[in-house]
């Protein structure tokens, strides 16, 4: 939360002391943040208030009360709400992925694999997964298979099972990912080979969307 409350100092502002980034509109406000990502947030009447829109989570306080973000954080983590857990949009070595809808039983995810570049070897234990090819092809293993996929084609990874996904190519990979299981967390992968040296890495970094903001 400090980040933004750092944009009065490091930001332009307008004749009447707003900072306004983004996809946002201000009218007759003073002293205001307003950031909006991607759609469109108008801001009328406000005064010395943050108004933060992101793809994780819309943020509405009063600027001498922005300590307290840490307050909501709280009782989202009692919640077992995701948001206060993970980005949206999550930035890996190998490129990103963005959670375009979950529920009990599914998530989906859009990836983007960067060119030349691969995840993990690795296995699931409590979810199958299916890919979806949008752009760019893809070299899947699966179990002792390799498998080449282009646009419009797609593969199904059953649970217990090996995989890894790489881009051979030369334009970004994007696939989208339907994960089904009981369980669909990010801890729930086991490593058998990796590029980035993670298999030793341990859980526990804060990832809170409200407390810091996306990379």
């Amino acid at each position: 939360m400090g980040s933004w409350s750092a944009l009065d100092d490091i930001s332009e502002k307008d004749g009447r002391g707003n900072v306004i980034l983004g996809n946002a509109v201000v009218i007759d406000s003073d002293n205001t943040i307003v950031r909006a990502d991607k759609r469109v947030v108008a801001a009328i009447g406000l005064k010395d208030m943050i108004v933060i829109d992101t793809d994780d989570a819309t943020l509405i306080c009063a600027k001498d009360q922005a300590q307290k973000v840490r307050e909501v954080v709280g009782q989202l983590r009692e919640r077992n709400a995701v948001e206060a857990m993970e980005h949206r949009t999550t930035h890996r070595p190998w490129g990103s992925y963005t959670i375009l809808d979950q529920g009990p039983m599914y998530k989906i995810k859009s990836v983007t694999v960067n060119p030349r570049a691969r995840l993990s070897l690795q296995m699931h234990l409590h979810r199958s997964e299916h890919w979806v090819v949008i752009a760019g092809t893809a070299r899947v293993t699966l179990g002792d298979q390799e498998i080449f996929l282009h646009t419009n084609q797609s593969i199904d990874i059953p649970k217990s099972t090996r995989h890894r996904i790489e881009n051979p190519g030369k334009v970004p990979l994007i696939v989208i990912e339907v994960q089904n299981g009981e369980y669909l967390e990010e801890d729930d992968i086991i490593r058998f080979q990796d590029d980035y040296r993670r298999m030793e890495e341990e859980p526990g970094l804060d990832r809170s969307p409200l407390r810091n903001p996306a990379p």
